[in-house]
C-alpha cells in the first residue's frame, strides 16, 4: 500500500505546486490594460501606431492620417535617386588617412567627388508608402479642420493592437477601428456613422513623391506629381489596384472594402490622390495592403481585426513579465508604464527583418538608415525577455553582410570583416568621418552569437555563427596596433569613440572600446573551444597585451591622455561606465569602476545626456551594488530621457527608440540579475519600496 498512496501525495503536491503557481502567475492582461494609451487630441510629433515589426501606420486623433501626415512605412521601403549624369558609385575614390605610418583608404566625403559625395550620403533613404486620412465636410459643405471636431478620444488597446477613435462632426458621432495585420503590410480600418450616408465622410489615399532630408518627420512632397506616377492596374467590385513608380523603385497598393462604396480618382492629369466614397450606408469597412508584387489576397478588415487580436494576445502571453504594482514607491507606476508601452513600440516598430533605425517606422532619422552600432540597445532585450525570434531575422544581417564587410577590411589592410556604420538594406556605407572610424560596433555580432548559444546551447548555433565570430575576432586582433615600446597592442589613432566628441586623429585607448575588445576577444576564444578548434594564437596574444583601461586619480577616463576629462568631457554618452553594467567586466576593476559612477554622478551634465545612457548607468549600479541608484537612473528627470503618452522617447531626433531598448534591457537585467548575481530582483531596492513580480526572464551576461 505504500507505493500507492505515495504516488496519491506526489499527485496532490504536483496539484497543490500547479495551483499555486497559477495564482503566483501575473495576471498580464491586467497589466496591460491598465495603460491602455488614451489620448484626446493629435500631438503632430507623436503618431498612435499600428505595426508588426516589418510595417507600421501612423494615425492622429481620427484613427487615420486625416489632419497630419504621419508615416506609412515599412522595411523594404527603400527609394534611390537618380546619379548625377555621368557618375558611377564604382567611381568613388575613398581619401586616405595615415594610420601608423600606412595611407588607408576610409569612408570619407572625397572633396574632389562632392556631388558623388552628397549622392552616396543621402541615397538609399526610406520613403513613405502612401497616406491614408478621411475628407471630412461640415453640414454646410466646406471641408472640416481639425478644431471643427469635438469629443475627440482614442484609445490604442495593446491587448488586441487595435485602435479605437471616436469625434463628433457636427454634433454627429464618428467611431473608427484601425488595426495592422500581423504578417502582411496591410492596414483594416471600419469606420460607423450617420456622416458616411449623408456624404459628409469618405476615405482619401495620396502617394507623396521620395524627399530627400537627413532627418523627416514628415516623409514625402505632395507638390511634384509629374515626377511619379500612380497607375490603377486593376478594378473590380469591392476592390482596386494601384501600380506605384518612382524612379527606380515599384510597388503595389492594393484597397478591398466589403461594404457599398465607390472608386474614384482625383481628375487631374497626374493626380496621385484617390477617393473611397461610401454608398448609402453608415458603415464603411476597407482594408489597404501594401506590397513589392501584385498580391492577389487581400485580408478583409474583419480579418485584419481577429488576426491582430490573436497575434497581440500570443505576444503578451509569451516571453517574460514584470508587475511592480505590489510596490510602495509611487513611482513604480510610470516605470510599468515605461516598460509596457516600450514592448508594444518595439513590437510594432523593431520585430522585422532588418536592423531598426533610430526612429523605427514612425518617419526618418539619418535617411532612415540604421545604426550598426545600435543594434545592441535596439534588440538585446528581446534575448533576455526570451523572445529571440523578435530579433534573429534582423540578425541576419552580418551573414548577409559579411563577404562586403572583409571586403572593407581588406581594403585597408585588414584580416577579418569590419562592419559598417551606418548603412541600409545592403552594406555600402555613407561616407563620413565619424562611420568610417567609429568601432565600437565591432564585437557585436560576438555579444549576440553568445546571447543566442545560452538560449540554443547546440552544434547548430555553434556552426551558424562561426564564420562571422571568427571574421570578426580576425579583423579585432588585426586592427589593434602592437606598440613596441611599451610591448601592448593599443586601440587607434584613428577612432571615433561611441561620445563622438573627442577627436579622433588623437583619441587613443578609449575605455569602453578597450573593455569590449577583450569580451569580444575572450568570447571568440571560447567559441573555438565549444567547437573544439585549435587556438588562435594572434586572439589570444592580443588579448593578453591588451591596453589597460586608463586610469587617472583612481577613477576610469574616457581615454588614455585625455585632458581636462572631468570640466570639458563631461556630457554626451558616458561610455565608459558601460564597461561594467552593459558589458560583463572584462579588465575592470570594480572599485574603480565604483569610484567612477559615485564620479558621473556627480559631475557629469545630464541635460546634455540622453537615451540609452540612463539604463547603461541604472545597469552600472545594479552590478556595483547600488539597486536605489538604479531605479533613479530609470526615472532620471533630464529632458533627454523622457516618454510621452505612446510611449515614445525623446533624446536625438524624436522618437529615439534606443531609449526604449536600452529601458527593457535594464529592467530584465535588474529582474533576473546577471551571471554571478544572487537573489531576487537583485537590480531593485530591498528596503521593502519595491516589490517585483517577474517572471520568463533570462540572467544577463
Amino acid at each position: 500500500m505504500k507505493r500507492p498512496i505515495r504516488l496519491i501525495l506526489l499527485f496532490l503536491v504536483s496539484v497543490f505546486s500547479f495551483v499555486a503557481c497559477n495564482q503566483s502567475r501575473i495576471d498580464r492582461q491586467a497589466l496591460v490594460d491598465r495603460h491602455r494609451i488614451v489620448t484626446t487630441k493629435t500631438d503632430p510629433r507623436s503618431p498612435a501606431q499600428v505595426g508588426n515589426g516589418e510595417f507600421a501606420f501612423g494615425v492622429d486623433i481620427t484613427g487615420l492620417q486625416t489632419f497630419v501626415p504621419f508615416n506609412t512605412m515599412a522595411q523594404w521601403s527603400w527609394h534611390s535617386f537618380p546619379l548625377p549624369e555621368g557618375l558611377r558609385v564604382e567611381d568613388f575614390r575613398k581619401p586616405l588617412i595615415e594610420t601608423y605610418g600606412k595611407m588607408l583608404p576610409y569612408d570619407i566625403p572625397n572633396p574632389e567627388q562632392p556631388e558623388l559625395s552628397a549622392w552616396l550620403a543621402a541615397n538609399p533613404h526610406r520613403f513613405n508608402l502612401g497616406r491614408i486620412g478621411f475628407k471630412l465636410l461640415r453640414s454646410d459643405g466646406r471641408e472640416a479642420t481639425a478644431e471643427d471636431l469635438s469629443d475627440t478620444y482614442q484609445e490604442v488597446d495593446m491587448w488586441t493592437g487595435i485602435i479605437h477613435s471616436r469625434f463628433k462632426l457636427d454634433g454627429v458621432p464618428v467611431s473608427v477601428k484601425t488595426a495592422c495585420h500581423p504578417a502582411l503590410d496591410a492596414v483594416g480600418v471600419t469606420v460607423e456613422s450617420p456622416l458616411l450616408k449623408k456624404g459628409q465622410v469618405s476615405v482619401f489615399l495620396d502617394f507623396p513623391y521620395a524627399e530627400s532630408g537627413e532627418m523627416k518627420e514628415y516623409v514625402g512632397t505632395y507638390d511634384k506629381p509629374g515626377a511619379h506616377r500612380s497607375v490603377i492596374r486593376d478594378e473590380k467590385k469591392g476592390s482596386v489596384l494601384i501600380a506605384r513608380k518612382m524612379d527606380e523603385t515599384h510597388y503595389y497598393t492594393s484597397l478591398r472594402w466589403n461594404t457599398r462604396a465607390g472608386f474614384v480618382q482625383d481628375g487631374a492629369e497626374a493626380s496621385h490622390r484617390f477617393e473611397l466614397i461610401p454608398e448609402d450606408t453608415e458603415e464603411l469597412s476597407f482594408s489597404c495592403l501594401f506590397s513589392q508584387e501584385e498580391m492577389a489576397d487581400i485580408p478583409t478588415a474583419s480579418r485584419i481585426f481577429n488576426d491582430s487580436s490573436r497575434e497581440w494576445r500570443a505576444f503578451w502571453q509569451s516571453g517574460a513579465a514584470i508587475d511592480l504594482s505590489g510596490s510602495k514607491d509611487p513611482r513604480w507606476k510610470e516605470l510599468e508604464r515605461r516598460i509596457v508601452l516600450s514592448q508594444y513600440l518595439m513590437k510594432v516598430n523593431e520585430a522585422g527583418s532588418l536592423p531598426p533605425q533610430e526612429s523605427g517606422l514612425v518617419n526618418n532619422g539619418w535617411y532612415g538608415r540604421f545604426h550598426f552600432e545600435m543594434i545592441w540597445w535596439h534588440g538585446v532585450h528581446y534575448a533576455l525577455w526570451n523572445r529571440w525570434p523578435l530579433l534573429e531575422e534582423s540578425l541576419t544581417v552580418y551573414r548577409d553582410f559579411l563577404p562586403t564587410s572583409q571586403m572593407r577590411a581588406q581594403q585597408q589592410g585588414y584580416k577579418g570583416a569590419r562592419w559598417p556604420k551606418c548603412t541600409a538594406d545592403f552594406d555600402r556605407e555613407w561616407p563620413h568621418i565619424i562611420h568610417a572610424t567609429l568601432i565600437w560596433q565591432q564585437p557585436h555580432p560576438i555579444y549576440f552569437a553568445d546571447l543566442d548559444y545560452r538560449l540554443h546551447p547546440t552544434r547548430e548555433t555553434l556552426e551558424k555563427w562561426e564564420p562571422v565570430v571568427s571574421a570578426t575576432a580576425d579583423f579585432m586582433a588585426d586592427y589593434a596596433h602592437y606598440d613596441e615600446a611599451q610591448d601592448r597592442y593599443v586601440l587607434g589613432p584613428p577612432v571615433f569613440i561611441v561620445s563622438e566628441n573627442t577627436r579622433p586623429e588623437i583619441t587613443l585607448n578609449p575605455a569602453f572600446e578597450l573593455g569590449y575588445w577583450r569580451y569580444g576577444l575572450r568570447m571568440a576564444c571560447e567559441w573555438r573551444e565549444r567547437m573544439s578548434l585549435p587556438v588562435d594564437e594572434k586572439w589570444e596574444k592580443v588579448l593578453a597585451r591588451l591596453s589597460p583601461l586608463p586610469v587617472e586619480e583612481d577613477v576610469y577616463v574616457t581615454y588614455e591622455g585625455i585632458p581636462d576629462m572631468w570640466t570639458d568631457f563631461v556630457f554626451e554618452h558616458p561610455a565608459l561606465i558601460g564597461t561594467y553594467g552593459m558589458l560583463p567586466g572584462d579588465g575592470v576593476d570594480p572599485d574603480t569602476l565604483a569610484r567612477t559612477l559615485a564620479k558621473i554622478t556627480a559631475t557629469w551634465n545630464f541635460d546634455r545626456t540622453w537615451g540609452w545612457d540612463f539604463p547603461m548607468l541604472a545597469m552600472a549600479a545594479a552590478r556595483c551594488g547600488q539597486p536605489g541608484q538604479a531605479v533613479d537612473f530609470l526615472l532620471h528627470p533630464a529632458g533627454g530621457f523622457q516618454f510621452d503618452e505612446h510611449g515614445l522617447a525623446t533624446g536625438g531626433p524624436f522618437p529615439y527608440f534606443p531609449s526604449n531598448g536600452a529601458l527593457l534591457t535594464a529592467v530584465a537585467m535588474m529582474a533576473a540579475g546577471w551571471d554571478g548575481s544572487s537573489g531576487e530582483a537583485p537590480g531593485f531596492p530591498q528596503d521593502g519600496s519595491w516589490t517585483v513580480r517577474a517572471e520568463g526572464f533570462l540572467p544577463m551576461p
